[in-house]
């Protein structure tokens, strides 16, 4: 394959966040919607959240990735990419499996805000009782 970018391919989802995540040998570039992933994520915590996966790999800087998120907060979508990089280097590279999986990178988040039930002001929430 002289000449070709190989791209290896991720989703991930997290609350209503949907990431797709393409990712190919290069110098470490992480782009998330067309800018610069320090740009749209600007809290530490939510960076390492996404490099995560491939610090675990020690991937950091041998890996392009470019990723679109929609949906959902910032915390959600970090989760997204989180597991969608993860489940783009399994694809990757299979060895890399194993040390993913046992740090939890491949292991969906299901948790979702549960709905809100009629009668009450919230999911769970109850309006104010009176015996009198």
């Amino acid at each position: 394959m002289s000449g070709q970018l190989v791209e290896f391919l991720g989703t991930g989802r997290r609350k209503t966040s949907v990431a797709r995540v393409r990712i190919s040998s290069g110098a470490g570039k992480v782009i998330v919607n067309g800018r610069s992933f320090e740009e749209y994520f600007s809290q530490e915590m939510t960076q390492k959240m996404v490099l995560a996966p491939l610090k675990t790999a020690d991937m950091e800087k041998k890996i392009d990735a470019r990723i679109s998120v929609l949906g959902g907060g910032v915390s959600g979508q970090a989760g997204a990419i989180c597991l969608g990089i993860a489940r783009a280097l399994c694809t990757m590279d299979i060895g890399l499996r194993v040390a993913l999986k046992k740090a939890g990178y491949l292991t969906r988040d299901g948790r979702k805000k549960e709905r809100k039930k009629p009668g009450q002001p919230g999911a769970r929430k109850r309006f104010q009782f009176s015996k009198r």
